[in-house]
């Protein structure tokens, strides 16, 4: 396995490159958007393709380099269901499985620090971000931070893991750079209570002053554009009601490019071809499933997503290779099923 932990001096922030071999598919955790082109240079000297960034929640304190690892790799921007981002392409809840070639982790869902903190687990490490920090523990007092949530998530998730886990946090302030689960129940401070009340009688009065670039990176990391928009400018969108239309439509492939935990888990739009968005550059290159459909018999591809960023990044994909018709579903299978749209199979609430 390649691994890699990246500090980003400024916010004493860490990032980690995960894969499973050389010349694979790689996710990174919790990227710093002044480092995106160290990044990008590890990705080609490991001969890495970047298929998934994931963020542990909103970050304060720095600015994400989602937004723009998604505009020069077209990976897939992962978060919980509870954030607000809009760059955000595939959203996990607790108990959901982040997937690559040869490597997979759990979505741990840890609110306390912000509502939308997420920890993932994979085999003998736990990512942490700022949830749990080594000897210490993310403040809980804005961006809808709640001690007492943050007791549970600590207390009742993740101490509850294997005593030998690997804690790997989101940032370290003293230089330290990995612990255990073992070492932090023994003797990280801010855990030795015996009640959510005491815990949470720490945490509310800390009295820390604000992270620097709050009041810039939190709207900044919330609001980072969306790809769609410039789709649409472009003309390649079709709303819900425009697709709706063409359903059954025997020109139109409509190509559904998440992946099958999340068809299982929401549903398709009935007459769906699946196409995994990491195989999508095969797919639409000469010979590929896509590429024959659209040239051979000249069907129209109308690619969907969880919310159309994906599918907004296969168009000017799928454009690139020559299929010039491409487009997609504005808003993806969120807007389909606000729209009261059909829907087969499974079909939970759309994150």
């Amino acid at each position: 396995m390649i691994f890699r932990q990246l500090f980003e001096s400024v916010s004493c922030a860490y990032t980690y490159l995960l894969a499973s071999r050389r010349g694979g598919e790689a996710l990174i955790i919790d990227p710093v958007l002044e480092k995106v082109d160290r990044y990008i240079k590890l990705l080609e000297e490991l001969d890495l393709k970047l298929v998934k960034a994931m963020d542990t929640h909103v970050h304060a304190d720095h600015m994400t380099g989602l937004g723009a690892l998604r505009d020069r790799t077209r990976c897939i921007t992962v978060m919980g269901e509870q954030s607000g981002v809009d760059v955000v392409s595939q959203r996990v809840c607790d108990g959901d499985r982040i997937e690559i070639e040869g490597l997979s982790l759990t979505a741990l869902y840890t609110p306390g620090h912000t509502d939308d903190s997420y920890c993932f687990l994979m085999d003998d490490r736990v990512f942490t971000g700022d949830t749990l920090l080594i000897r210490g523990t993310g403040r809980t007092d804005f961006q809808h931070g709640d001690s007492h949530a943050g007791y549970a998530s600590i207390f009742d998730k993740l101490l509850t893991l294997p005593d030998e886990t690997l804690v790997y946090p989101g940032h370290d302030y003293k230089g330290d750079t990995v612990s255990t689960i073992a070492e932090e129940r023994a003797f990280n401070p801010r855990l030795q209570v015996a009640s959510a009340a005491e815990y949470a009688e720490i945490m509310d009065h800390l009295d820390l002053p604000d992270p620097k670039m709050m009041d810039v990176a939190v709207p900044a990391n919330l609001r980072q554009g969306l790809s769609q928009d410039e789709i649409e400018a472009r003309g390649w969108s079709l709303t819900c009601t425009e697709a709706r239309a063409l359903l059954g439509r025997p020109e139109i492939v409509l190509v559904d490019l998440r992946d099958k935990a999340e068809r299982a888990r929401h549903g398709e739009i009935p007459g769906s071809v699946h196409a995994p968005y990491p195989e999508l550059d095969e797919n639409v290159g000469a010979g590929g499933l896509l590429h024959e459909l659209a040239r051979a018999t000249g069907k129209r591809l109308v690619f969907y997503c969880a919310f159309g960023e994906r599918s907004a990044m296969a168009v000017e994909a799928a454009r690139e290779a020559g299929l010039a018709n491409a487009c997609h579903i504005k808003g993806g299978l969120d807007a389909w099923k606000k729209a009261g749209a059909p829907v087969e199979g499974a079909g939970g609430a759309q994150g």
